[in-house]
């Protein structure tokens, strides 16, 4: 344990494994697999993808061929795919370490194919099709021209939902009937087209978003993407900072950089060991008129007062029900403020908030 650490976060792994579970047992016909990319959200390939795989989960996907390697050697049986497509030239590296490519273009398509006739590999690959995102995979009309000559039967055909966080856009049913067509001209692909939002919607108007595989990544970790659906996610991160200085300041004293907020009482503040460098965003900060983010103390939410700095952030604990003195523990994210409470707060979503925890904050696993 590092005593002089400013702040500590500790990573409850048996609230991920309960998450998976839950999520899991939302569509008992559709696979459940674990989105762990970005070093599992932030909270770290080499601990998550165990405690997943121990829930029962078999299949993981990553962004990069190194997130791959390091979910390989963390979860030697599992099957792995790396959204991010084939790189040029790197059809041995996916060999060497039985890692799937999603492959989604053409080129792609062309390398790979080229790949295996000249190396007998008999490694495994995925196809994208782009049903409405216009980011990776095959455009529609390519699609239709080029799925039903395929050399090779894809391990997965997969999509990606672009608006299922908002369950009132019609585009999530658009690309659901859109996929269903494409996916009719390889019927013997499995296939796999719901996120997160989508896990947590399970059905639209013409069906259902599970098929075959479905790919959770930040409702694992606790956040829900669906504001409008409550689900039982277990919060799985809890992020306390140290208090460096308690201090009373006089109405009216301007607070921070640029003095963007004024005390309109006399009031308690505490500085807190923790900043923009951590990974709280700066919008998280406070201005007259504009409130900003909150702590906690003793399930009291204590709020930001004035702009975070680079390692410091000013709380108002006036109203706390305990006065917290230097070298106290400030909850920052927790059972009070959840990971989607300080996103709104700093207006964002709560991928942005996991991803950008810092390491230099003291990490505790637990369960």
């Amino acid at each position: 344990m590092n005593e002089a650490a400013g702040a500590r976060l500790t990573i409850d792994l048996g609230a991920l494994a309960a998450n998976w579970r839950t999520l899991a047992r939302l569509d008992s016909g559709s696979e459940c697999a674990a989105v762990v990319k970005a070093d599992a959200y932030g909270l770290g390939i080499a601990h998550a993808v165990p405690a997943l795989a121990r829930a029962g989960a078999t299949t993981f996907f990553v962004a990069h061929l190194d997130e791959a390697r390091a979910v390989r050697a963390a979860a030697p049986q599992a099957t792995i795919y790396v959204l991010n497509g084939l790189p040029p030239g790197c059809g041995d590296a996916f060999a060497a370490i039985d890692a799937r490519p999603a492959l989604g273009s053409v080129d792609e398509i062309l390398e790979w194919t080229a790949f295996r006739a000249a190396t007998g590999a008999a490694t495994q690959a995925a196809v994208h099709v782009d049903t409405g995102m216009t980011r990776l995979g095959l455009d529609p009309d390519q699609a239709r021209d080029c799925l039903p000559r395929l050399p090779f039967t894809p391990s997965l055909l997969m999509s990606h939902l672009a608006c299922a966080d908002e369950p009132e856009r019609p585009e999530t049913e658009r690309q659901r009937a859109l996929f269903a067509e494409l996916r009719s001209l390889k019927p013997d692909a499995p296939a796999s087209l719901a996120n997160s939002a989508g896990t947590l919607l399970r059905e639209t108007q013409g069906g259902g978003l599970g098929f075959d595989l479905r790919r959770p990544g930040v409702a694992l970790y606790g956040s829900n993407p669906v504001a409008a659906r409550p689900a039982s996610l277990r919060p799985v991160v809890r992020l306390e900072a140290r208090v460096v200085q308690v201090r009373e300041a006089p109405a009216g004293a301007a607070v921070g950089y640029g003095g963007a907020e004024r005390l309109r009482r006399r009031s308690r503040l505490a500085i807190l060991s923790l900043g923009y460098a951590d990974g709280i965003l700066r919008s998280g900060g406070s201005e007259d008129g504009a409130p900003g983010a909150c702590a906690a103390i003793g399930g009291v939410p204590c709020p930001y007062v004035g702009r975070i700095s680079m390692d410091l952030i000013a709380v108002d604990v006036t109203d706390a029900p305990e006065r917290p003195n230097r070298g106290d523990w400030v909850e920052v994210l927790g059972p009070t403020v959840s990971v989607d409470d300080l996103a709104r707060a700093c207006g964002t979503i709560g991928y942005e908030v996991l991803t950008r925890l810092s390491r230099r904050c003291e990490r505790r696993f637990m369960g």
